[in-house]
């Protein structure tokens, strides 16, 4: 797991199941610093067998946990961040989702009202394993109905994939300039499931410049014998 996230990582990354995942808590892995990474520790099982996480390169200015268990379901959660990435704001939440269709639509619901608190317009990834067999599911159809909808290729089993388990969520949807499966051999000893990954960028990421834009006013043209064409040329470089 740890070269396929090596080969993969550029910004983040979201990871489920996770074995030793408290012990990462406690003390981050040797590798995540050797690569310049945080990590970042979700809600796991009970006994601590695994969890969820997620590795990034930017600063995480904020981290909230979401308790999404649902009565005596297996513990799951999702890890809500507010990154500063290169001193842009962006909220990823990663997620991983229960077995059972009832237990996502409670876990997706609460999913939503988290969403709603922050500002609206705050560039959002949501991003992990979603485990929605159906895609006339209500969940799918509620993240959709936020997110605008993100076309993903199949990544479960990752030895023959057919089913598009893990999904990727970007807002506004205009940010994700591509989204794809990796294949590899290490990415298939890893996990039952292919990692999706997706590059996020574009003009919404751009802060809006601070400055006022002022009138100029033009120097009168002189008829000395100077190369006025070469002067106005160097103005406008």
């Amino acid at each position: 797991m740890t070269i396929a996230l090596r080969r993969l990582l550029s910004g983040v990354a979201a990871a489920a199941l996770l074995s030793g995942a408290p012990a990462f808590a406690a003390d981050p892995p040797e590798h995540a610093a050797r690569w310049g990474l945080k990590w970042l520790y979700g809600v796991g099982t009970v006994g601590g067998d695994y969890g969820n996480g997620l590795l990034t390169r930017h600063q995480a200015c904020v981290v909230r946990r979401i308790d999404l268990g649902v009565g005596r379901r297996e513990p799951r959660g999702a890890i809500d961040v507010d990154l500063s990435c290169g001193g842009l704001p962006m909220r990823v939440l990663a997620v991983h989702l229960g077995l059972f269709p009832g237990e996502r639509r409670e876990q997706v619901k609460r999913l939503l009202r988290a969403l709603e608190d922050g500002p609206a317009d705050q560039p959002t990834v949501l991003l992990g394993d979603i485990n929605e067999w159906l895609l006339w599911g209500r969940p799918l159809r509620w993240l959709h109905a936020h997110f605008g909808e993100t076309r993903v290729p199949p990544s479960f089993p990752s030895w023959l994939p057919v089913l598009a388990l893990d999904r990727i969520w970007v807002k506004p949807a205009t940010l994700a300039l591509s989204v794809r499966v990796h294949r590899s051999r290490l990415a298939r000893q890893a996990s039952d499931h292919l990692p999706i990954c997706a590059q996020v960028g574009g003009t919404a990421l751009h802060a809006p410049s601070a400055r006022r834009h002022r009138a100029v006013k033009r120097p009168k043209r002189r008829r000395a014998r100077e190369p006025v064409a070469g002067a106005k040329a160097e103005r406008r470089r």
